[in-house]
């Protein structure tokens, strides 16, 4: 691990530096301990203080909605206090504090500085990172919510004029990119982002995934709306469709993909992309014959007497006429015989006779090409 941990210049105190490490295990809970110990005392080392005396300000670690408790945020208080009833701006969003709930579940008055809480009242789930604040009344939360909600809409209206922009230019420059389309539902705002960066991750430049619509709650019916005039797939991650979403999916035949695991959604979609990737075309030598003399044969055309010189010449495989080593004509046998019997192929030193479909313009001299062409599979 520090030996990975050097690869990012980042040297640990155990090698001399002053990154402080401490190797733990949630599951097994090693050395968490140790952990807290290093946590306390690098903060008083340090002498990190705060005021308490003043209105809360922190951020949200994570988001959820919950049945029968609405909007959840998991904030972290940074300075002053947070009182139950205070009025808190947290991202886009602004509720009252109904409730607050500490880290062993037990209903709390007040939170602290350095304090986790779950914060109940939001009238919105906000984003994981987002400061949060309390203001002085609902007037001035609604304002800046409003202020905020504004931008954000602004900015991915410009946002996704500029990658339209962009995309036009680089499918004149590299083709047509295919994507897949997904709507994207989860139970936590952690979730959420997870999943959007690993379908981002999976992205080349001829395949991608495209995400119409992420949010944090049960897929509804405005979600299976979108995923139906979009042709895009419907994604719930440890949450389920209400049922007005449910009977709206089974009349528009929108189907709804239920996951509970990060690794088996990106699977399938790394499935899908890879099945939308043009395959590999593989050409594999066959042989070579050498055109001695044509014919004029009635109700058959021209027909080549050759001298398999190379390799071995196949009836269905592809062939290509050379004329002087430059490729005149490419296409497919239409005959292929020794003395009067057809035949499947012809080795080299023996003679056959050989037709073009389609295609008259042979002369003695010439020489035929066989190679047969594979198609691979691709995959990410």
């Amino acid at each position: 691990m520090h030996n990975e941990l050097l690869s990012h210049e980042l040297v640990v105190e155990n090698l001399g530096g002053d990154v402080l490490a401490v190797e733990v295990s949630a599951l097994k809970r090693t050395n968490l301990d140790k952990l807290e110990e290093a946590i306390i005392l690098q903060s008083e080392i340090l002498e990190i203080q705060a005021n308490p005396d003043r209105d809360a300000e922190g951020v949200v670690v994570e988001a959820k909605v919950e049945t029968g408790r609405g909007s959840v945020a998991t904030v972290l208080v940074q300075r002053g206090t947070l009182n139950v009833g205070d009025i808190v701006v947290a991202g886009a969003e602004w509720g009252k504090v109904r409730a607050l709930i500490d880290d062993t579940a037990a209903r709390v008055d007040a939170a602290s500085p350095s304090m986790p809480v779950e914060i109940l009242g939001l009238n919105g789930t906000p984003n994981a990172g987002d400061e949060f604040g309390v203001v002085e009344s609902e007037a001035r939360a609604r304002e800046i919510t409003e202020f905020r909600q504004r931008r954000n809409r602004d900015a991915k209206v410009q946002a996704g004029a500029r990658g339209t922009l962009d995309q036009m230019f680089d499918q004149i420059q590299a083709g047509e990119v295919k994507e897949i389309p997904i709507v994207v539902k989860g139970d936590v705002q952690g979730s959420v982002e997870a999943i959007l960066q690993s379908a981002h991750n999976l992205g080349t430049d001829e395949v991608s995934v495209r995400v119409l619509h992420s949010g944090v709650g049960a897929i509804n019916e405005s979600d299976v709306t979108l995923a139906q005039a979009s042709g895009a797939m419907l994604v719930g991650f440890n949450v389920r469709a209400n049922a007005q979403a449910r009977r709206l999916s089974e009349s528009e035949g929108t189907d709804i993909r239920y996951y509970a695991i990060i690794y088996d959604l990106v699977d399938d979609l790394k499935s899908m992309l890879s099945g939308m990737l043009a395959p590999q075309i593989r050409e594999t030598f066959l042989g070579n014959a050498a055109i001695k003399e044509v014919f004029n044969i009635t109700k058959v055309g021209r027909v080549a007497g050759c001298d398999v010189t190379e390799g071995v010449v196949r009836r269905g495989s592809s062939v290509r006429l050379l004329r002087d080593d430059v490729v005149i004509h490419e296409g497919k046998l239409s005959t292929l015989k020794r003395f009067k019997d057809e035949v499947r192929e012809v080795t080299q030193g023996f003679e056959c006779g050989m037709a073009f479909e389609n295609y008259q313009d042979l002369k003695a001299g010439d020489v035929i090409e066989c190679f047969d062409v594979e198609e691979i599979a691709r995959t990410l």
